[in-house]
Protein backbone atom coordinates (compact mmCIF):
# COMPACT_ATOMS: atom_id res chain seq x y z
CA UNK A 1 0.00 0.00 0.00
CA UNK A 2 1.26 3.45 -0.92
CA UNK A 3 2.33 5.61 2.04
CA UNK A 4 1.91 9.41 1.74
CA UNK A 5 3.18 11.96 4.23
CA UNK A 6 1.37 15.28 4.67
CA UNK A 7 2.32 18.56 6.35
CA UNK A 8 -0.28 21.17 7.30
CA UNK A 9 0.67 24.85 7.39
CA UNK A 10 -1.68 26.54 9.86
CA UNK A 11 -4.11 24.94 12.31
CA UNK A 12 -6.86 27.54 12.36
CA UNK A 13 -10.49 26.67 11.63
CA UNK A 14 -9.81 25.01 8.26
CA UNK A 15 -6.41 23.55 9.16
CA UNK A 16 -7.85 22.07 12.33
CA UNK A 17 -10.75 20.56 10.40
CA UNK A 18 -8.34 19.08 7.87
CA UNK A 19 -6.18 17.51 10.60
CA UNK A 20 -9.28 16.05 12.22
CA UNK A 21 -10.56 14.49 8.99
CA UNK A 22 -7.16 13.02 8.07
CA UNK A 23 -6.56 11.46 11.47
CA UNK A 24 -10.10 10.19 12.08
CA UNK A 25 -10.53 8.75 8.56
CA UNK A 26 -7.04 7.34 8.06
CA UNK A 27 -8.17 3.73 8.26
CA UNK A 28 -11.18 4.46 6.04
CA UNK A 29 -8.88 5.81 3.31
CA UNK A 30 -6.65 2.77 3.63
CA UNK A 31 -9.64 0.54 2.93
CA UNK A 32 -11.39 2.57 0.27
CA UNK A 33 -8.56 4.40 -1.52
CA UNK A 34 -5.68 1.94 -0.97
CA UNK A 35 -3.45 4.71 0.35
CA UNK A 36 -2.08 5.37 3.82
CA UNK A 37 -2.09 9.12 4.49
CA UNK A 38 -0.28 10.26 7.62
CA UNK A 39 0.15 13.80 8.95
CA UNK A 40 3.91 13.91 9.45
CA UNK A 41 4.21 17.55 10.51
CA UNK A 42 2.31 20.75 11.22
CA UNK A 43 3.53 24.35 11.20
CA UNK A 44 1.63 26.32 13.83
CA UNK A 45 3.00 29.22 15.88
CA UNK A 46 0.53 28.53 18.70
CA UNK A 47 1.88 25.20 19.96
CA UNK A 48 -0.92 24.93 22.51
CA UNK A 49 -3.46 24.92 19.67
CA UNK A 50 -1.64 22.06 17.97
CA UNK A 51 -1.37 20.08 21.20
CA UNK A 52 -5.08 20.64 21.94
CA UNK A 53 -5.89 19.03 18.57
CA UNK A 54 -3.85 15.98 19.57
CA UNK A 55 -0.77 16.67 17.43
CA UNK A 56 2.25 14.90 18.96
CA UNK A 57 4.82 17.46 20.11
CA UNK A 58 7.55 15.96 17.94
CA UNK A 59 5.41 16.64 14.84
CA UNK A 60 5.13 20.40 15.45
CA UNK A 61 7.64 22.10 13.15
CA UNK A 62 9.39 25.35 14.04
CA UNK A 63 9.81 26.67 10.50
CA UNK A 64 9.10 25.95 6.84
CA UNK A 65 12.65 24.70 6.24
CA UNK A 66 12.01 21.68 8.47
CA UNK A 67 9.03 20.74 6.34
CA UNK A 68 10.48 21.22 2.86
CA UNK A 69 13.63 19.29 3.80
CA UNK A 70 11.74 16.32 5.28
CA UNK A 71 11.85 13.39 2.81
CA UNK A 72 8.83 11.77 4.50
CA UNK A 73 6.58 14.66 3.45
CA UNK A 74 5.07 14.37 -0.03
CA UNK A 75 2.19 16.85 0.14
CA UNK A 76 2.07 20.27 1.83
CA UNK A 77 -1.31 21.78 2.73
CA UNK A 78 -1.44 25.58 2.97
CA UNK A 79 -4.30 27.03 5.02
CA UNK A 80 -2.58 30.13 6.40
CA UNK A 81 -4.39 32.62 4.19
CA UNK A 82 -3.20 35.95 2.81
CA UNK A 83 -0.41 36.42 0.29
CA UNK A 84 2.62 37.08 2.48
CA UNK A 85 4.02 34.06 4.29
CA UNK A 86 1.63 31.77 2.41
CA UNK A 87 3.15 32.66 -0.94
CA UNK A 88 6.69 32.22 0.38
CA UNK A 89 5.91 28.85 1.98
CA UNK A 90 4.02 27.44 -1.01
CA UNK A 91 6.83 28.38 -3.39
CA UNK A 92 9.37 26.81 -1.03
CA UNK A 93 7.39 23.56 -0.98
CA UNK A 94 6.95 23.47 -4.77
CA UNK A 95 10.60 24.28 -5.39
CA UNK A 96 11.44 21.33 -3.15
CA UNK A 97 9.36 19.08 -5.40
CA UNK A 98 6.47 18.62 -3.00
CA UNK A 99 2.88 18.78 -4.19
CA UNK A 100 0.77 21.56 -2.68
CA UNK A 101 -2.89 21.71 -1.72
CA UNK A 102 -4.21 25.18 -0.90
CA UNK A 103 -7.51 26.77 0.16
CA UNK A 104 -6.14 30.27 -0.41
CA UNK A 105 -8.34 31.95 -3.04
CA UNK A 106 -6.54 35.32 -2.95
CA UNK A 107 -3.13 33.70 -3.35
CA UNK A 108 -4.26 31.44 -6.17
CA UNK A 109 -6.20 34.20 -7.94
CA UNK A 110 -3.24 36.61 -7.96
CA UNK A 111 -0.27 34.25 -8.23
CA UNK A 112 -1.42 30.97 -9.80
CA UNK A 113 0.85 31.67 -12.78
CA UNK A 114 3.87 31.90 -10.49
CA UNK A 115 2.91 28.84 -8.45
CA UNK A 116 2.18 26.76 -11.54
CA UNK A 117 5.52 27.69 -13.09
CA UNK A 118 7.32 26.42 -9.97
CA UNK A 119 5.21 23.25 -9.91
CA UNK A 120 5.98 22.48 -13.55
CA UNK A 121 9.72 22.94 -13.02
CA UNK A 122 9.72 20.25 -10.31
CA UNK A 123 6.90 18.08 -11.71
CA UNK A 124 4.91 18.75 -8.55
CA UNK A 125 1.14 18.83 -8.17
CA UNK A 126 -0.83 21.99 -7.43
CA UNK A 127 -4.39 21.56 -6.16
CA UNK A 128 -6.92 24.20 -5.14
CA UNK A 129 -10.42 22.71 -4.84
CA UNK A 130 -10.91 24.32 -1.42
CA UNK A 131 -10.18 27.81 -2.75
CA UNK A 132 -13.69 28.14 -4.20
CA UNK A 133 -17.09 27.36 -2.71
CA UNK A 134 -15.98 25.37 0.35
CA UNK A 135 -17.10 21.76 0.23
CA UNK A 136 -18.85 22.05 -3.15
CA UNK A 137 -16.69 20.20 -5.75
CA UNK A 138 -16.82 22.89 -8.41
CA UNK A 139 -13.12 22.77 -9.39
CA UNK A 140 -13.16 19.02 -9.93
CA UNK A 141 -16.42 19.34 -11.88
CA UNK A 142 -14.89 21.88 -14.25
CA UNK A 143 -11.68 19.89 -14.67
CA UNK A 144 -13.01 16.33 -14.76
CA UNK A 145 -16.80 16.46 -14.97
CA UNK A 146 -17.96 18.81 -17.71
CA UNK A 147 -14.81 19.05 -19.80
CA UNK A 148 -16.73 17.62 -22.78
CA UNK A 149 -18.58 20.95 -22.95
CA UNK A 150 -17.99 24.47 -24.06
CA UNK A 151 -19.17 26.38 -21.01
CA UNK A 152 -21.10 29.46 -22.09
CA UNK A 153 -22.01 30.73 -18.66
CA UNK A 154 -21.80 30.38 -14.93
CA UNK A 155 -23.74 32.13 -12.23
CA UNK A 156 -23.29 31.54 -8.56
CA UNK A 157 -23.68 32.45 -4.93
CA UNK A 158 -20.08 31.90 -3.87
CA UNK A 159 -19.75 33.91 -0.66
CA UNK A 160 -21.50 32.54 2.40
CA UNK A 161 -21.17 35.67 4.53
CA UNK A 162 -23.09 37.93 2.17
CA UNK A 163 -25.66 35.24 1.46
CA UNK A 164 -26.31 34.88 5.20
CA UNK A 165 -26.72 38.65 5.61
CA UNK A 166 -29.07 39.01 2.63
CA UNK A 167 -31.09 35.98 3.71
CA UNK A 168 -31.64 37.48 7.17
CA UNK A 169 -32.50 40.89 5.73
CA UNK A 170 -35.06 39.24 3.44
CA UNK A 171 -36.63 36.83 5.93
CA UNK A 172 -36.64 39.03 9.02
CA UNK A 173 -36.86 42.57 7.66
CA UNK A 174 -33.78 43.71 9.56
CA UNK A 175 -31.16 46.23 8.47
CA UNK A 176 -27.81 45.44 6.87
CA UNK A 177 -25.96 46.67 9.97
CA UNK A 178 -27.94 44.39 12.31
CA UNK A 179 -27.46 41.33 10.13
CA UNK A 180 -23.75 42.00 9.70
CA UNK A 181 -23.28 42.14 13.48
CA UNK A 182 -25.08 38.83 13.85
CA UNK A 183 -22.92 37.26 11.12
CA UNK A 184 -19.80 38.46 12.96
CA UNK A 185 -21.07 37.07 16.25
CA UNK A 186 -21.66 33.66 14.64
CA UNK A 187 -18.23 33.65 13.00
CA UNK A 188 -19.52 33.96 9.42
CA UNK A 189 -18.02 37.45 9.03
CA UNK A 190 -14.61 38.73 10.09
CA UNK A 191 -14.12 41.71 12.41
CA UNK A 192 -13.15 43.55 9.22
CA UNK A 193 -15.75 42.20 6.76
CA UNK A 194 -14.54 44.21 3.75
CA UNK A 195 -13.33 41.25 1.67
CA UNK A 196 -16.76 39.62 1.88
CA UNK A 197 -19.26 42.50 1.88
CA UNK A 198 -17.48 44.51 -0.83
CA UNK A 199 -17.31 41.50 -3.16
CA UNK A 200 -13.54 40.93 -3.19
CA UNK A 201 -13.80 37.31 -1.99
CA UNK A 202 -16.38 36.45 -4.65
CA UNK A 203 -14.30 38.20 -7.32
CA UNK A 204 -11.19 36.18 -6.42
CA UNK A 205 -13.22 33.00 -6.79
CA UNK A 206 -14.84 34.12 -10.03
CA UNK A 207 -11.41 34.83 -11.50
CA UNK A 208 -10.35 31.25 -10.74
CA UNK A 209 -13.59 29.59 -11.86
CA UNK A 210 -14.05 31.56 -15.07
CA UNK A 211 -10.43 30.92 -16.09
CA UNK A 212 -11.07 27.18 -15.77
CA UNK A 213 -14.50 27.29 -17.41
CA UNK A 214 -13.49 29.43 -20.38
CA UNK A 215 -9.96 28.03 -20.81
CA UNK A 216 -8.28 31.43 -20.74
CA UNK A 217 -6.79 33.60 -18.04
CA UNK A 218 -9.39 35.89 -16.48
CA UNK A 219 -7.47 38.26 -14.19
CA UNK A 220 -9.05 39.72 -11.07
CA UNK A 221 -8.63 43.22 -12.54
CA UNK A 222 -11.08 42.38 -15.36
CA UNK A 223 -13.97 41.66 -12.96
CA UNK A 224 -16.62 44.32 -12.38
CA UNK A 225 -17.33 44.38 -8.64
CA UNK A 226 -19.98 45.83 -6.34
CA UNK A 227 -20.67 44.86 -2.73
CA UNK A 228 -23.80 44.81 -0.56
CA UNK A 229 -23.06 47.66 1.86
CA UNK A 230 -25.49 50.02 0.12
CA UNK A 231 -28.44 47.63 0.13
CA UNK A 232 -31.49 48.95 1.99
CA UNK A 233 -34.43 47.12 3.51
CA UNK A 234 -36.69 49.13 1.15
CA UNK A 235 -34.95 47.67 -1.90
CA UNK A 236 -35.28 44.11 -0.62
CA UNK A 237 -38.96 44.63 0.20
CA UNK A 238 -39.62 46.18 -3.22
CA UNK A 239 -37.98 43.24 -4.92
CA UNK A 240 -40.06 40.75 -2.92
CA UNK A 241 -43.24 42.57 -3.93
CA UNK A 242 -42.19 42.26 -7.58
CA UNK A 243 -41.32 38.56 -7.31
CA UNK A 244 -37.54 38.77 -6.78
CA UNK A 245 -34.99 37.73 -4.15
CA UNK A 246 -31.72 39.63 -3.74
CA UNK A 247 -28.43 37.71 -3.92
CA UNK A 248 -24.78 38.66 -4.37
CA UNK A 249 -24.08 36.88 -7.66
CA UNK A 250 -20.85 36.08 -9.44
CA UNK A 251 -21.60 35.95 -13.16
CA UNK A 252 -19.36 34.82 -16.00
CA UNK A 253 -20.38 34.56 -19.66
CA UNK A 254 -18.51 33.63 -22.82
CA UNK A 255 -19.74 34.35 -26.33
CA UNK A 256 -18.38 35.28 -29.75
CA UNK A 257 -18.37 38.90 -28.57
CA UNK A 258 -16.04 38.16 -25.67
CA UNK A 259 -16.04 37.42 -21.94
CA UNK A 260 -17.97 39.25 -19.25
CA UNK A 261 -17.25 38.71 -15.55
CA UNK A 262 -19.01 40.57 -12.78
CA UNK A 263 -19.88 40.40 -9.08
CA UNK A 264 -22.77 42.48 -7.76
CA UNK A 265 -26.07 42.32 -5.86
CA UNK A 266 -28.72 40.94 -8.21
CA UNK A 267 -32.45 40.39 -8.09
CA UNK A 268 -33.28 36.78 -9.02
CA UNK A 269 -36.78 35.54 -9.85
CA UNK A 270 -38.28 33.60 -6.95
CA UNK A 271 -38.70 30.51 -9.15
CA UNK A 272 -35.01 30.41 -10.15
CA UNK A 273 -33.03 27.63 -8.38
CA UNK A 274 -30.53 30.14 -6.97
CA UNK A 275 -33.33 32.03 -5.20
CA UNK A 276 -33.73 29.08 -2.79
CA UNK A 277 -30.04 29.08 -1.75
CA UNK A 278 -30.12 30.61 1.72
CA UNK A 279 -28.04 31.32 4.82
CA UNK A 280 -24.35 30.41 4.42
CA UNK A 281 -24.96 27.87 1.65
CA UNK A 282 -23.41 28.35 -1.79
CA UNK A 283 -24.36 27.21 -5.28
CA UNK A 284 -22.97 27.46 -8.81
CA UNK A 285 -25.16 27.22 -11.90
CA UNK A 286 -23.30 26.13 -15.07
CA UNK A 287 -24.46 26.05 -18.68
CA UNK A 288 -22.69 23.76 -21.16
CA UNK A 289 -23.40 23.28 -24.83
CA UNK A 290 -23.91 19.52 -24.45
CA UNK A 291 -25.02 18.96 -20.87
CA UNK A 292 -27.27 22.01 -20.59
CA UNK A 293 -27.78 23.41 -17.09
CA UNK A 294 -26.06 21.93 -14.03
CA UNK A 295 -26.22 23.28 -10.47
CA UNK A 296 -23.92 22.34 -7.59
CA UNK A 297 -25.07 23.22 -4.08
CA UNK A 298 -23.66 22.87 -0.57
CA UNK A 299 -21.87 24.50 2.31
CA UNK A 300 -19.49 27.18 1.14
CA UNK A 301 -17.33 27.48 4.24
CA UNK A 302 -16.54 25.95 7.61
CA UNK A 303 -13.93 23.67 9.14
CA UNK A 304 -15.25 20.33 7.89
CA UNK A 305 -16.78 21.32 4.50
CA UNK A 306 -13.58 23.13 3.45
CA UNK A 307 -11.49 20.40 5.08
CA UNK A 308 -13.42 17.89 2.97
CA UNK A 309 -12.33 19.69 -0.21
CA UNK A 310 -8.72 19.80 0.97
CA UNK A 311 -8.63 16.10 1.83
CA UNK A 312 -10.26 15.29 -1.51
CA UNK A 313 -7.32 17.01 -3.20
CA UNK A 314 -4.84 15.18 -0.96
CA UNK A 315 -6.36 11.83 -1.92
CA UNK A 316 -6.39 12.80 -5.61
CA UNK A 317 -2.73 13.83 -5.45
CA UNK A 318 -1.83 10.65 -3.58
CA UNK A 319 -3.56 8.36 -6.08
CA UNK A 320 -2.62 10.05 -9.39
CA UNK A 321 0.96 9.94 -10.61
CA UNK A 322 0.47 12.37 -13.51
CA UNK A 323 0.12 16.05 -12.65
CA UNK A 324 -2.31 18.24 -14.60
CA UNK A 325 -1.86 21.95 -15.14
CA UNK A 326 -3.88 24.75 -16.73
CA UNK A 327 -5.49 24.14 -20.11
CA UNK A 328 -4.60 27.72 -21.04
CA UNK A 329 -1.56 29.99 -21.03
CA UNK A 330 -1.38 30.88 -17.34
CA UNK A 331 0.27 34.28 -17.09
CA UNK A 332 -0.23 37.33 -14.89
CA UNK A 333 -2.42 39.03 -17.47
CA UNK A 334 -4.99 37.97 -20.02
CA UNK A 335 -3.85 37.05 -23.51
CA UNK A 336 -3.89 40.00 -25.92
CA UNK A 337 -6.54 38.58 -28.25
CA UNK A 338 -9.09 37.95 -25.48
CA UNK A 339 -11.82 40.58 -25.42
CA UNK A 340 -13.58 41.50 -22.18
CA UNK A 341 -17.04 43.07 -22.23
CA UNK A 342 -17.75 45.88 -19.78
CA UNK A 343 -20.88 47.14 -21.52
CA UNK A 344 -22.80 44.01 -20.63
CA UNK A 345 -26.54 43.46 -20.99
CA UNK A 346 -28.96 43.04 -18.11
CA UNK A 347 -32.41 43.98 -16.89
CA UNK A 348 -32.36 46.60 -14.12
CA UNK A 349 -34.23 47.63 -10.98
CA UNK A 350 -34.16 51.36 -10.24
CA UNK A 351 -35.57 53.13 -7.20
CA UNK A 352 -36.12 56.87 -7.63
CA UNK A 353 -37.36 59.73 -5.50
CA UNK A 354 -39.39 62.18 -7.63
CA UNK A 355 -41.49 65.29 -7.12
CA UNK A 356 -45.20 64.50 -7.20
CA UNK A 357 -46.25 66.91 -9.89
CA UNK A 358 -47.34 66.92 -13.51
CA UNK A 359 -44.63 66.49 -16.15
CA UNK A 360 -41.92 64.76 -14.09
CA UNK A 361 -42.69 61.25 -15.34
CA UNK A 362 -42.64 62.59 -18.89
CA UNK A 363 -39.16 64.01 -18.40
CA UNK A 364 -37.93 60.74 -16.91
CA UNK A 365 -39.47 58.72 -19.75
CA UNK A 366 -37.82 61.02 -22.30
CA UNK A 367 -34.40 60.47 -20.72
CA UNK A 368 -34.84 56.69 -20.73
CA UNK A 369 -35.99 56.79 -24.35
CA UNK A 370 -33.01 58.91 -25.38
CA UNK A 371 -30.70 56.15 -24.07
CA UNK A 372 -32.72 53.22 -25.47
CA UNK A 373 -33.85 52.02 -22.03
CA UNK A 374 -37.40 50.62 -22.07
CA UNK A 375 -39.52 49.99 -18.98
CA UNK A 376 -41.27 46.71 -18.18
CA UNK A 377 -42.90 47.81 -14.94
CA UNK A 378 -43.33 51.05 -13.00
CA UNK A 379 -44.77 51.21 -9.48
CA UNK A 380 -45.23 54.14 -7.12
CA UNK A 381 -44.26 52.96 -3.63
CA UNK A 382 -45.57 54.53 -0.48
CA UNK A 383 -47.12 57.97 -0.05
CA UNK A 384 -46.02 61.52 -0.60
CA UNK A 385 -43.51 62.98 1.84
CA UNK A 386 -42.37 66.59 1.51
CA UNK A 387 -43.93 66.67 -1.93
CA UNK A 388 -41.96 63.65 -3.17
CA UNK A 389 -42.77 59.99 -3.80
CA UNK A 390 -40.68 56.82 -4.27
CA UNK A 391 -40.87 55.25 -7.73
CA UNK A 392 -39.68 51.74 -8.63
CA UNK A 393 -38.88 50.68 -12.21
CA UNK A 394 -37.91 47.39 -13.85
CA UNK A 395 -36.35 47.68 -17.31
CA UNK A 396 -36.13 45.35 -20.25
CA UNK A 397 -32.69 43.90 -20.86
CA UNK A 398 -30.43 46.74 -21.94
CA UNK A 399 -26.79 47.76 -21.89
CA UNK A 400 -24.95 48.78 -18.74
CA UNK A 401 -23.55 52.02 -20.14
CA UNK A 402 -26.99 53.04 -21.42
CA UNK A 403 -28.44 52.69 -17.92
CA UNK A 404 -25.57 54.63 -16.39
CA UNK A 405 -26.12 57.45 -18.91
CA UNK A 406 -29.86 57.50 -18.18
CA UNK A 407 -29.21 57.61 -14.43
CA UNK A 408 -26.82 60.54 -14.89
CA UNK A 409 -29.46 62.31 -16.98
CA UNK A 410 -32.14 61.84 -14.32
CA UNK A 411 -29.85 62.97 -11.52
CA UNK A 412 -29.07 66.10 -13.55
CA UNK A 413 -32.72 67.14 -13.13
CA UNK A 414 -31.74 68.33 -9.67
CA UNK A 415 -34.37 68.49 -6.93
CA UNK A 416 -37.16 67.14 -9.15
CA UNK A 417 -35.82 63.57 -9.40
CA UNK A 418 -33.00 61.42 -8.09
CA UNK A 419 -32.00 57.77 -8.61
CA UNK A 420 -31.38 56.20 -5.20
CA UNK A 421 -30.65 52.59 -6.18
CA UNK A 422 -29.60 50.68 -9.31
CA UNK A 423 -29.53 46.86 -9.18
CA UNK A 424 -29.26 44.24 -11.92
CA UNK A 425 -32.01 41.68 -12.46
CA UNK A 426 -31.83 38.05 -13.62
CA UNK A 427 -35.10 36.49 -14.80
Amino acid sequence: MKKVGVAILGLGVVGGGTYRILTEHREFYRKTQNVDIEVESVLELDRSRALALGVPEEKIASNIAEIVSDPEINIVVEVIGGIGAAREFVLAALNAGKSVVTSNKELFCKYSHELERAAKRQNAGLYFEASCVGGVPIIRTLLDGVQANRISGMMGIINGTTNYILTKMTAEGRSYEECLKEAQKLGYAEADPTADVEGFDAAYKLSILSSLAFHTKVPFAKIYREGITGISQEDIADGMDLGYVLKLLAIGKQSDEGIEVRVHPTFVRKDHPLAAVNDSFNAVYLTGDAVGDVMLYGRGAGALPTGSAIVSDIIYAATHSENKYSTFKNTANAEKDVKFINNFKSAYYLRLTVEDRVGILGKIATIFGRHNVSIVEMVQKGTQQDGKVPLVLITHETKELSVRAAVAGINALGETAHVDTVLRVVS
